[in-house]
Order: structure tokens, then C-alpha cells, then sequence
């Protein structure tokens, strides 16, 4: 069974997990690649929006959360179908922007986790104001919570137009 592991379940059963990332026979990378590429920078912008603009926080409500989480979800297999296809290619040893772009998009995971933190603490914070009886703390978390939303919503971007740039470089390199 290429491109699938069998797994043992119980004795009369035979589970069968697919591994080739293919979906209708083309590979799921690139298309997995644009959810990712969407989804992450509108939870960063979301985020920054939560945080800074009380407006848009209570239109936005838990959708900001959710949305972080979402994206933050599509890496993964996106990380996984991308780890398939470059060994379907030649694998990275033979090919070195193919390299940079895999080891930048496994760069990508902790920023957007972290932007996910980020983005459920600003949704608890600004909806239960668990220090609002004591207004010097309240605002150092805030302040805190606020710039690390910023820091994250920046990191996550720019590392998703750098893991983009690589991938673009080591598909498109050699053509025209």
C-alpha cells in the first residue's frame, strides 16, 4: 500500500490512514498553501483589531479566537503535505531553496500558536475583566497583552510571507 500505513486495531479490524496528501490525485500541498496563506494573516489582523480597537473587539467577539485557532490548525497538515510532496520531488538534500522553504515553514508552527494564545487571552480579558477592582494591575496586563498581540500579529505575517517567498523561490527558480 504505498503512501499508507496500516495501523492494528482490533483483531477483525485493519485501520488504514492515508499518507500521500493527495487530494483528486494532485498534491494537497499547494492547495492546502492557500488557506494557510489567507486564514493567518486575517486572524493577525483580527487579533491586532481585538486588541486595539474596542469597536471592532465587540463586533469581533469570540470570532477573533476562533479564527486564530482555525488558522493555526491548517499548518500542520499543510507542514505534513508540503514534507510529502518534497519527497515525491527529489526530497531537500538535492535541492537547497527546496530546504530553506521547509525549514522556514516549520518556523511557522510556534508563531501562530503563540498568536492563538494571544488572541483567546485578549477575548477572556476583555470579556470577564478579571482585574477590574484593582485598575493598576489591570492596565499593566492589558498593556502586556496588547503588545505581545502586536509582536505576534507582525511575527506571524512576516514569517508567512518569508515561508512564502522560499516556497515560490524553490517552485518558480530556473523558469522564464
Amino acid at each position: 500500500m504505498n503512501g499508507s500505513i496500516e495501523l492494528v486495531a482490533p483483531p477483525d479490524r485493519v485501520v488504514v490512514v492515508n499518507t500521500s496528501y493527495t487530494v483528486g490525485g494532485l498534491p494537497a500541498h499547494p492547495m492546502l498553501v492557500h488557506a494557510v496563506v489567507v486564514l493567518v494573516p486575517l486572524a493577525a489582523l483580527a487579533v491586532v483589531l481585538h486588541a486595539t480597537w474596542p469597536a471592532a473587539r465587540a463586533r469581533l467577539g469570540m470570532v477573533t479566537p476562533v479564527l486564530a485557532v482555525v488558522a493555526t490548525a491548517f499548518i500542520p497538515p499543510t507542514t505534513a503535505a508540503g514534507e510529502s510532496l518534497a519527497a515525491k520531488v527529489g526530497g531537500t538534500a538535492r535541492n537547497p531553496l527546496l530546504a530553506r522553504h521547509e525549514q522556514l515553514g516549520e518556523q511557522l508552527l510556534p508563531w501562530a500558536l503563540g498568536l492563538s494564545v494571544v488572541a483567546i487571552a485578549l477575548w477572556v480579558w476583555f470579556r470577564f475583566d478579571p482585574l477590574a477592582d484593582r485598575p493598576t494591575m489591570h492596565r499593566a496586563v492589558s498593556i502586556t497583552l496588547r503588545m505581545a498581540a502586536l509582536a505576534l500579529a507582525v511575527g506571524v505575517v512576516v514569517m508567512v510571507i518569508r515561508v512564502g517567498d522560499a516556497g515560490a523561490r524553490a517552485t518558480w527558480s530556473g523558469i522564464g
